[in-house]
């Protein structure tokens, strides 16, 4: 089974960029979007064989998520259930028999940090909502969670140390979310693979530098390790600041009606 994430930075915008045709290439099981940027009828997207669900900001034109999936779940959960939490739609929760798919777009702290505290917050909330549903079954968790955890994690770490996704407020939250008993899949399987990033500014052509960070990511519950199959950064594909990244795993059944 094959499970693709990537940050859009607006699909409107990126379909214009070629993001049909990586998308039909990569043949994925489930097809996970952050920063769709639009509401759900904007953009008439035609995607035979998928369903669609999509969990769309109150203000028009920011964050945003979606899934596009071959296997239709038990059920679809849009946001945490928080109202502090659930207005600019940043998580998606499919259903499934052995497992949840959760997506998610995490809030960023913002220049100057601005967001910080609110960021903190949502941390201990998704965390909380991860562990619910973990009482009842695995999870596998995607998305731009907007922090690189370690220095092995992005390019300049001494430069960034105080700066929005690698302060040491949030760095401490995703290791609590590790802790919680959770696997970062791309490390499991890559522990000391260096250059290794998701997301590139705009400027100063720090892409082409690769003058990065990795920021996105497949978590999953430490239960279905002996289900890992690989973990890909899809660095050559552009048409957004970030790339896609990939999961691979094997021996989860989805429901009775798939094949």
């Amino acid at each position: 089974m094959k499970l693709i994430s990537w940050n859009v930075n607006g699909l409107r915008a990126a379909v214009k960029k070629g993001f049909l045709d990586f998308f039909q290439d990569i043949d994925s099981d489930f097809f996970c979007l952050q920063e769709t940027k639009m509401q759900e009828g904007q953009l008439e997207l035609d995607l035979p064989g998928y369903e669609q669900y999509w969990n769309s900001a109150v203000k028009k034109g920011y964050s945003g998520t979606a899934i596009f999936t071959k296997h239709k779940p038990l059920s679809a959960i849009y946001g945490m259930g928080l109202e502090e939490h659930d207005q600019e739609g940043r998580v998606i929760t499919l259903e499934y028999d052995s497992f949840y798919l959760t997506t998610c777009y995490t809030p960023n702290s913002q220049r100057g940090l601005a967001r910080l505290d609110y960021r903190m917050d949502w941390d201990d909330a998704f965390r909380s909502f991860l562990r619910d549903l973990r009482g009842h079954k695995p999870v596998i968790v995607c998305g731009d969670l907007n922090v690189a955890h370690k220095e092995i994690d992005l390019k300049n770490p001494a430069t960034n140390r105080k700066n929005a996704g690698f302060t040491d407020e949030e760095r401490n939250k995703f290791s609590e979310l590790l802790d919680s008993g959770l696997i970062d899949t791309f490390r499991h399987f890559y522990p000391d693979q260096t250059d290794a990033y998701t997301w590139w500014s705009y400027f100063s052509n720090a892409r082409e530098r690769n003058i990065g960070w990795r920021i996105d990511y497949f978590l999953v519950s430490d239960e279905l390790e002996e289900n890992l199959v690989d973990a890909v950064i899809h660095d050559q594909i552009f048409g957004s600041d970030h790339c896609p990244v990939e999961l691979q795993i094997k021996g989860l059944p989805l429901t009775q009606h798939s094949e």
